[in-house]
């Protein structure tokens, strides 16, 4: 936050029982730039960013940004997100890339590398986006491009949230830009990966690849939601 003025921090907490919740309170409450939302259960990935989406457009800002908290995605890697998104007003998304020149891991396994990189070409190829890191966590937003997406529309739970949401701007029109960062491997806690959202990605990806074929129905015939964006954040 020291780095980025005009940047406030939203913390998204699904009842948390490590006391996260009640830890990120004592700092809301001394620091006016940091704000917590709780909800009761744990509902998953897709739907905790989803929130934050919401409320931020709900207190009009201009740029929503989301990264783990985990220590992975490093802090002093945002500016350089956002200096795109204030330096290209064409742009819409920033993804910070693992998978871009300049862009690597530090201390990953082998098998979640793996994964990444196999979900990240499988994605590619259904959808046929030249995105290399599909499923980074470590982007910024335009808020003009979110109120286009159908957020109310989104299903998708694990990573593959994150594959959608690229889909989606693509499909708005939007356009994407990968900056590399950093991928750090945490040092406490566990990765949130099974094999119940591997399936989940790779069923939602093909599905999202035959409807790309065949020109099926999708989010796109939805109503679009509507909302104001009036003041920088």
């Amino acid at each position: 936050m020291e780095n980025c003025t005009g940047v406030d921090v939203l913390i998204v907490d699904d009842s948390s029982p490590d006391g996260t919740g009640e830890l990120a309170e004592e700092m809301a409450a001394k620091n006016p730039r940091l704000f917590v939302i709780h909800r009761k259960t744990k509902n998953g990935l897709g739907p905790a960013y989803l929130a934050g989406f919401q409320w931020a457009l709900l207190h009009q800002y201009d740029v929503v940004c989301e990264m783990d908290m985990d220590g992975s995605h490093r802090p002093q890697d945002l500016p350089r997100l956002l200096e795109v998104i204030d330096d290209r007003p064409e742009v819409d998304l920033v993804i910070g890339s693992r998978r871009v020149p300049g862009g690597s891991t530090e201390n990953w396994p082998a098998y979640r590398d793996f994964i990444s990189r196999g979900g990240s070409w499988y994605s590619r190829l259904c959808l046929g986006l030249d995105v290399h890191d599909m499923t980074a966590g470590f982007r910024a937003y335009r808020a003009s491009i979110l109120q286009r997406l159908h957020l109310d529309t989104v299903r998708a739970n694990g990573y593959v949230f994150q594959v959608d949401m690229t889909r989606r701007v693509s499909a708005a029109g939007g356009t994407i830009v990968e900056v590399p960062i950093v991928f750090v491997e945490r040092v406490r806690g566990k990765s949130k990966m099974s094999k119940a959202i591997v399936f989940e990605a790779m069923g939602s990806v093909t599905k999202w690849g035959f409807q790309r074929l065949f020109r099926l129905g999708d989010y796109r015939r939805s109503p679009r939601a509507e909302s104001g964006v009036k003041k920088s954040a």
